[in-house]
């Protein structure tokens, strides 16, 4: 199976040269075989990341969005190895200022590399391991690292737990013992142990009631200020991304479609599956009538995907040429990156200043 670099991925090095990337991934790709037979011959391959290119600087949040079964948890977890890429490469920066690929190190190499980068999952009632305790859950990163023991590991728990809002006498409990939204600070509280400069959040908040959700958002806000943490933010609230993101990237179908400042691609949508997105967002005013795109048909498999632009099939505006040619994501100013082929010509719908609150 050849995989090669499009014109966007050749370029991405120029990317570097803006602020202080801790992040750089290029042309990263996930093929998951498909198998029939006795003999588990392959016949095809689910693409669920296909070509995505992204950089972060260290401080900031790039939110990732996009709908179910886009590729968003696939990409996170190929950026910490959790799942092998395909191809592609993830390059970090370490606390020495090493730029390492991450992709070339061995287990021995990348369970090192793992202080520094850590994940938090979508679902903290899975997540946390039900026959362990908190003080074990918590203090299991720093004995595997070997940060503390003892005395020393005990106080270092009892701290973290009191950073994300929890008290001393919770660290002898048992998941099963606290809420959803006490269980999810259990799981920062769990990342935040080995000290890290990247976290990787899937969905942080969508298992929670919409009450505790805005507790744990602003737990993510003041952490990310205390510990100079930078987060890679994924969800399919658009809402909750525009609070905490600098940058948005928006994926469709394994590739991504927009990526840009948050302001700009919220206000000013270059690409039409960005657009129908935020129409979607919920409106404060309900008394004012949104006219939200509906799109039409459902999200073509990454089995066999659309030729050319990927959105055509269900794009209004498309025209002959998005049947034929894929877009390439390029830069439409100010560091606003499309993959259409109409971006500069259409005048898309943003959101309105009360969208979102």
């Amino acid at each position: 199976m050849l995989l090669t670099p499009t014109p966007f991925e050749d370029r991405i090095n120029g990317w570097t040269d803006v602020g202080e990337v801790i992040l750089e991934v290029r042309g990263l790709r996930k093929y998951f075989p498909l198998t029939r037979g006795f003999w588990k011959r392959t016949v095809g391959y689910i693409r669920a990341v296909d070509g995505v290119s992204f950089f972060i600087r260290e401080g900031e949040t790039l939110g990732l969005v996009g709908e179910s079964g886009c590729g968003k948890t696939t990409l996170g977890k190929c950026v910490l190895r959790l799942i092998e890429p395909t191809a592609g490469e993830v390059w970090f920066k370490t606390r020495e200022g090493r730029r390492v690929e991450l992709t070339k190190l061995g287990l021995e190499e990348l369970k090192s590399m793992r202080r520094e980068m850590r994940m938090i999952f979508q679902d903290p009632f899975s997540s946390l391991n039900p026959r362990l305790t908190v003080m074990e859950i918590v203090g299991e990163p720093m004995k595997i690292h070997r940060l503390a023991q003892g005395r020393a590991l005990e106080e270092r728990v009892r701290e973290l737990l009191e950073m994300v809002g929890l008290k001393a006498q919770h660290m002898r409990r048992y998941p099963y013992e606290f809420s959803g939204g006490q269980r999810q600070r259990i799981v920062i509280a769990r990342a935040l142990a080995s000290n890290p400069r990247l976290i990787v959040a899937d969905e942080p908040v969508s298992a929670l009631d919409v009450s505790v959700q805005a507790q744990i958002l602003n737990l993510l806000e003041d952490l990310k200020s205390e510990f100079h943490l930078t987060y890679l933010f994924i969800s399919h609230d658009l809402s909750v991304v525009q609070h905490v993101s600098d940058r948005v990237a928006v994926m469709y179908l394994g590739r991504l479609v927009e990526l840009g400042d948050t302001e700009a691609v919220y206000f000013t949508p270059k690409h039409p599956y960005t657009e129908a997105l935020l129409s979607a967002i919920p409106r404060v005013d309900r008394r004012k009538k949104v006219d939200r795109i509906l799109l039409k048909g459902d999200v073509p498999s990454p089995l066999h995907s659309p030729s050319g632009c990927r959105f055509h099939p269900r794009c209004r505006y498309a025209e002959k040429v998005c049947i034929q040619e894929e877009p390439e994501l390029r830069n439409v100013g100010n560091s606003h990156y499309v993959a259409c082929h109409f971006a500069e010509r259409l005048a898309l719908r943003g959101v309105e200043i009360d969208a979102c609150g």
